[in-house]
């Protein structure tokens, strides 16, 4: 080949290189993508009869809180268009104390989220560290929205985000609570209006597989302003005794008012012969007053029986007003009165408490 052509077969090799790297960058960065995303949530909180950490208490206090309008969190999030309808997924989440800057769970790096996934026309099955169903369940239909994570019956006793109960059921890596779970397996799929979801966690334990493992299903329905959600899941421990739940709420948009309510029961083995369940009723609304202002009111009423023990609990009374200076900052007040029954708070505490909190939420 002439020294002439060759060069130029070059050139026109190279341009034809660097037009196909040009067209392909697009089609590659629309296929895939990555997203950084949180919420800072920071209030002054003053309670009497509640500790900071929402224990009963003998006395008053007052603290900066994280996490009262919403938990405090960062995490990535993307996907990966596979072709043919198919995705595949993942999420990485941690939860922060925006108070100190440390880590929500020092045991855990990304305590609320670390899974892994596929998707398509058949439905999305996630594997690793992710909600139970009955977390799931709960969230379209509390009466408070979520609100206030650590101080939410909902989420702390009917979904066991802090059962009390000092004994890890289900892989959930604590033992105060199994709202998440390790080593998990869960499918979820839309069918129109209907939502089906079933989970399987792994205890991974030697010498039995139902030690430590976790089952359940879950149907949530959404049609016209209505919401319907309901989740069973049983959990074993160390022993394989049994924690069975459910829990199922309905909620309405009526205009520019919300309703919602619940009903949430559990039951667990703590022992050879001893037994706690724990049961939770709510009812609330949420008046969305302006479009950038909303009221929030709901009630919560928690009873506990145990073997060889009075029966005992509380009931709490919780209200949110809320004012959005943009599409990610908003303004909240918060005030709760909690009334305990039956010595619930224990000796030496007061036998009401309350709680008033100014913050600043903002989402990333």
């Amino acid at each position: 080949m002439h020294p002439m052509e060759e060069k130029t077969l070059i050139q026109t090799t190279r341009a034809l290189c660097a037009l196909l790297a040009a067209t392909a960058a697009p089609a590659f960065a629309q296929a895939s993508s990555a997203t950084l995303y949180g919420i800072v949530d920071l209030g002054v909180r003053h309670t009497s009869g509640l500790t900071p950490g929402h224990a009963p208490s003998a006395n008053s206090h007052t603290s900066l809180h994280s996490g009262v309008g919403n938990t405090s969190r960062w995490g990535l999030r993307g996907s990966e268009d596979l072709g043919g309808g198919t995705k595949a997924l993942f999420n990485l989440e941690a939860g922060i104390n925006a108070d100190t800057g440390a880590s929500a769970n020092s045991s855990k790096f990304f305590d609320r989220a670390s899974w892994l996934g596929l998707q398509g026309v058949w439905g999305t099955l996630a594997a690793g560290r992710q909600t139970t169903l009955l977390a799931d369940a709960v969230s379209p239909v509390d009466p408070l929205g979520m609100r206030f994570a650590s101080f939410n019956p909902n989420i702390n006793v009917a979904a066991l985000s802090q059962h009390g109960l000092g004994i890890q059921y289900g892989s959930a890596g604590s033992t105060s609570g199994s709202y998440r779970l390790d080593n998990a397996l869960k499918y979820t799929g839309h069918f129109g209006a209907m939502t089906v979801r079933a989970m399987h966690g792994f205890g991974e334990l030697a010498g039995g597989s139902a030690r430590l493992s976790s089952s359940g299903l879950g149907l949530a329905y959404a049609r016209q302003g209505f919401a319907l959600s309901g989740a069973y899941q049983t959990f074993k421990d160390a022993n394989a005794r049994d924690l069975d739940a459910y829990l199922l709420g309905a909620a309405y948009q009526w205009g520019s008012v919300r309703w919602a309510a619940t009903a949430g029961r559990s039951q667990a083995r703590t022992s050879a012969t001893a037994r706690t369940e724990q049961r939770v009723l709510s009812a609330g609304g949420t008046w969305s007053a302006t479009p950038a202002a909303d009221l929030t009111l709901a009630y919560y009423k928690v009873d506990r029986t145990r073997t060889l023990q009075a029966g005992d609990g509380y009931g709490r009374l919780v209200a949110f007003g809320e004012y959005k200076l943009s599409r990610r900052t908003r303004l909240y007040a918060e005030f709760d009165a909690t009334r305990w029954r039956g010595g619930y708070q224990g000796a030496g505490h007061k036998a009401r408490a309350t709680g008033v909190t100014l913050g600043v939420l903002h989402h990333f």
